[in-house]
């Protein structure tokens, strides 16, 4: 780690707790900060704000206080899904306080190098696949990020021949300033977090930033089959690595239904590639493009493709029951997700959705809800799930109150081939702290049929 000198005896305000919080306000403390952390949450009811306070770190627990900043700070860091408009945030910029989240941190801190992937879509498989290839490679990478292991806390201990492969959503690349990847990935870019970012231009200019400091030696690899991501790969500075799933092209990395090509030339055999869905392709592409730059050796990257079957959450196998197969991707936390998740399957299909209420359109679904049998809805959409399932003519129609109902309700109503498919459409905020959690219960749900 970097031992650098940028915060000693400066006043840093870490709002809002959670996992990165928590590891921002430690890391700040050790580089000398004077570290206030304000989190909504009762002190009674945070250990972790309790076990900051007895390390000699400031806790304003259970409120947000107007006035926070007349106290002087210099630096704000605060929790990816605090948005801007929150009245704090507001009045940092106003002040001209640098407001970061913890990424920044991470890249001041590190003396290993990064590699950064974004996108509306795979950010987790694509980090996993290029984990799992350097990894095989011996490269000994490190893995951080929205992926759900905090990046400063793996900077720390990171060493300069190793690389931190990271994921990294959109809420915190608007949280950087000089934060530059080596490597960096967009992998597609769709209509998503608008009520947070508020207009798709903003989220676009968002997921941007993980290459808007990047100098020409370094890499942008980018999604050529969209011109929304071409037009902002004409905006870099990084040298063009361009990957495309509409046939054989002379530069970057490329795909047609039989083979990959490298520089136009057959790479390897798609049929070799374990990991299911046409969706998945733009995933392995950014991957492959990765590991090659990075060095890795084919029969390496093939033996990952040959066994790498997903991630958890991610249209994830979970188990077979009486010739019912059921797939956990709470991570689909969009139409276009849940899209690509239908789109995998032609056997008849009994879809579990619905979560936070955003008023976003389903319509993106409707050309893959041929194969849907029953809808099964929770959460805040339900009813809005419900009415579009109808219209698509699908058959049976069911509101539920929680996803063990759900699961209940839909093995009810399945038979022998069919697919009993988790994947929600929707956030999980509105009952579940996190999309991991909503996935762990659906698990458990499956996993007590008997």
């Amino acid at each position: 780690m970097k031992h650098i000198n940028q915060f000693i005896s400066k006043k840093v305000l870490v709002l809002g707790l959670a996992k990165s919080g928590v590891a921002a306000a430690e890391l700040l403390h050790k580089l000398g900060a004077f570290v206030t952390v304000n989190d909504a949450k009762p002190f009674e009811e945070s250990p972790d704000a309790q076990n900051l306070l007895s390390k000699g770190i400031t806790v304003i627990c259970g409120r947000h206080p107007e006035d926070l900043l007349d106290e002087g700070f210099e630096y704000l860091i605060k929790n990816p899904g605090i948005p801007y408009h929150n009245p704090i945030v507001r009045d940092a910029i106003s002040r001209g306080i640098p407001v970061w989240t913890e990424i920044e941190l991470a890249y001041l801190i590190s003396d290993a190098p990064f590699i950064g992937i974004t996108g509306s879509n795979g950010k987790t498989t694509t980090t996993t696949l290029v984990f799992n290839m350097l990894d095989s490679g011996g490269q000994r990478p490190l893995i951080a990020g929205n992926i759900g292991t905090v990046a400063c806390k793996v900077a720390e201990e990171a060493q300069e021949d190793q690389v931190i492969v990271t994921e990294l959503s959109s809420f915190q690349l608007m949280g950087i300033d000089i934060f530059r990847p080596k490597i960096s990935i967009l992998i597609n870019l769709y209509e998503a977090h608008l009520d947070y970012h508020g207009t798709i231009k903003e989220y676009g200019d968002a997921k941007f930033a993980v290459t808007k400091n990047q100098m020409d030696e370094d890499i942008f690899i980018y999604n050529a089959d969209q011109p929304s991501v071409v037009k902002y790969a004409e905006m870099t500075k990084a040298k063009l690595l361009p990957f495309s799933t509409k046939g054989r092209k002379e530069v970057g990395i490329s795909a047609d239904l039989t083979y990959i090509y490298w520089l136009g030339e057959i790479y390897l055999e798609r049929k070799s590639i374990e990991l299911p869905g046409e969706h998945n392709l733009e995933n392995i592409l950014a991957a492959v493009a990765t590991a090659i730059l990075m060095k890795c050796p084919k029969e390496t990257i093939q033996l990952v493709l040959t066994s790498f079957t997903g991630v958890k959450h991610r249209t994830q196998f979970v188990r077979e029951w009486k010739n019912r197969k059921y797939y956990n991707d709470s991570k689909a936390t969009n139409t276009l997700a849940t899209k690509s998740a239908l789109a995998a399957f032609d056997q008849p299909t009994i879809l579990l959705a619905g979560g936070l209420e955003r008023g976003h359109s389903f319509e993106e679904m409707r050309q893959y809800m041929n194969h849907v049998k029953a809808v099964v809805a929770f959460g805040e959409t339900s009813n809005r799930l419900i009415e579009f399932a109808a219209s698509c003519g699908v058959k049976y129609l069911e509101q539920v109150d929680d996803i063990h109902q759900a699961v209940k309700v839909a093995t009810d109503l399945s038979e022998p081939l069919d697919i009993i498919l988790l994947s929600p459409a929707c956030a999980s905020w509105d009952q579940y702290a996190n999309f991991e959690l909503r996935g762990e219960d659906f698990i458990e749900a499956v996993l007590q049929i008997k």
